[in-house]
């Protein structure tokens, strides 16, 4: 039985680029920290907040809208996970066996209705309109 060789000289030129890499981070850092502005302001000292000067406490509560966007994204996100590899694969060669081609279409079909079924729902009880 013969013991598996391990050859190191494979992963040479990726230990070279990890290097090259850490080097090239490190003399940016120092850099940055050596020439750059150094003179701090009451302006470069305040918080960022998307381009508005922040006012009041952060921990305020949102609008329960905000919340239903979130989540109908996250669903209709979902959703296109799973349809997509379904379109690739559903009529190309060695994709979705013959015999069950009828029964997935069937399957997404039901799929896309509920999530339509949904949006209607949501549509209806007014969660697209702002006040």
């Amino acid at each position: 039985m013969t013991e598996p060789t391990f050859d190191l000289s494979l992963y040479y030129p990726i230990f070279l680029y990890l290097l090259i890499l850490l080097g090239f981070a490190t003399t940016v850092m120092i850099l940055i920290h050596v020439v750059g502005p150094r003179k701090k302001t009451p302006v470069k000292q305040m918080p960022y907040e998307s381009g508005m000067d922040p006012v009041g406490d952060a921990r305020q509560r949102f609008d329960v809208k905000f919340y239903l966007i979130a989540i109908m994204f996250l669903v209709f996100d979902v959703e296109l996970l799973f349809l997509y590899p379904w379109a690739v694969a559903a009529y190309q060669e060695g994709g979705v066996p013959e015999v069950l081609r009828r029964p997935v279409f069937w399957g997404v079909l039901v799929f896309i209705v509920m999530l339509l079924v949904a949006y209607i729902y949501d549509w209806r009880k007014g969660v697209f309109k702002w006040r």
